[in-house]
């Protein structure tokens, strides 16, 4: 799934108000619970029992959501790894031979072709990759288990009434997590957001380039992306600033952050945005706009997100990023003794996992504020050794 990467389940949107069945118990029980709850929705009974005979639980599903996680290289590492000069020509060209489309896009949804290349090349490697797990098995295994139905049951309910439309066989595959097609969209969004782009009376985005760029396009739309507005641009930063500025939580106008010393590569657009530092002061730097946070509906990972996001800004002509020279992070163990720490002195980080998310990245800045270190929310040694 996802050219193999263990990225975060995004969820969409559910049909409504839908009644949780039992988890767990025999799964003859829970399809007959399930029929019967897709029936109470108005969905036909006969399309329920056609899409559920033959389901089975995928012990493959169930591995994969218990070992997901963010990905754990640094953004540097994890770009270089992502975009090679192979995928931009790839997408350069795929640019050109659906100008269309993308044009369609831009004027319909507003989103521009940068970010659908992104999506696109890294959800399924521009549709080539799009993941071999059998969707109706991956929703049914899910909504069976006990750790999150409220999430996967609505799933397996809109899966059913895509099925009662003719838009999804009962064999069609995709992630672990039942997303499906070129960008990879769960069932209940591609009800909703759906559009057959290239008028064949179905939304199949599997095969169908119109259907799976416009979708996305509408989704992402729906979500708030706004049209003709920035979302990422590469900066420098000054050697003195006030590090504890950085960070998706501060949103400043673009003059604030100039008076500061903050430049850019290219002309900066206009609008409120923040400071973000993936790898501390001494790494790459850049603003992001409200767009940026849109992303997040996608996939949230930050580190996928920002790539991504960086990657739609070099589709539309920016150059590669200024690595810098960021200090060294910290490995697995040391993050976790960190975590530890952290929890300890009352922080949130959630789990003990070594992965440096949201609330680990929150703690940190915090505690570097305290011992007086810089506040770039970037982990290191010295950090750790001052707790």
């Amino acid at each position: 799934m996802r050219i193999g990467l263990a990225l975060a389940l995004m969820s969409g949107p559910a049909l409504a108000a839908p009644t949780l069945v039992p988890c767990g118990g025999t799964l003859s029980d829970f399809t007959a619970a399930i029929t019967a709850e897709a029936v109470a929705a108005g969905l036909p009974q006969e399309a329920a029992r056609s899409y559920l005979t033959g389901a089975r639980i995928d012990e493959g599903v169930l591995r994969a959501d218990r070992s997901q996680g963010v990905f754990r290289m640094a953004f540097t590492d994890f770009a270089r790894r992502l975009i090679s000069q192979n995928r931009l020509e790839q997408g350069l060209a795929l640019a050109a031979r659906h100008a269309t489309i993308f044009d369609r896009a831009a004027t319909e949804y507003g989103v521009p072709k940068g970010i659908l290349l992104a999506f696109w090349a890294f959800e399924t490697d521009y549709g080539a990759v799009q993941g071999e797990f059998n969707t109706r098995d991956a929703l049914v295994t899910l909504g069976h288990d006990c750790r999150r139905p409220e999430l996967f049951q609505p799933q397996i309910l809109a899966a059913i009434d895509l099925h009662a439309k003719g838009d999804l066989p009962t064999d069609t595959t995709g992630a672990w997590a039942g997303e499906i097609g070129m960008v990879q969209m769960l069932p209940a969004d591609i009800l909703a957001r759906g559009v057959d782009g290239d008028g064949d009376g179905h939304v199949t985005l599997k095969t169908s380039v119109p259907d799976a760029l416009l979708s996305g396009a509408r989704l992402l739309q729906h979500h708030g992306w706004r049209a003709g507005q920035p979302w990422l641009a590469e900066v420098a930063v000054p050697a003195e600033l006030d590090w504890a500025l950085s960070g998706l939580e501060v949103q400043l106008p673009l003059a604030d952050w100039q008076a500061m010393g903050i430049v850019g590569r290219d002309a900066l657009p206009e609008g409120v945005a923040s400071l973000i530092l993936p790898q501390g002061r001494r790494g790459p730097a850049f603003l992001a706009y409200p767009n940026f946070r849109t992303l997040f509906e996608w996939n949230q990972s930050f580190t996928y997100v920002l790539t991504a996001a960086y990657f739609a800004t070099r589709l539309e002509g920016a150059p590669v990023f200024a690595a810098g020279n960021p200090e060294p992070g910290l490995d697995d163990a040391q993050m976790m003794r960190l975590q530890e720490k952290l929890a300890a002195l009352g922080h949130d980080v959630g789990r003990i996992d070594g992965i440096l998310g949201s609330g680990t990245r929150a703690a940190v800045q915090q505690e570097q504020a305290r011992l007086g270190l810089p506040a770039d929310a970037w982990p290191t040694q010295a950090l750790l050794d001052a707790l």
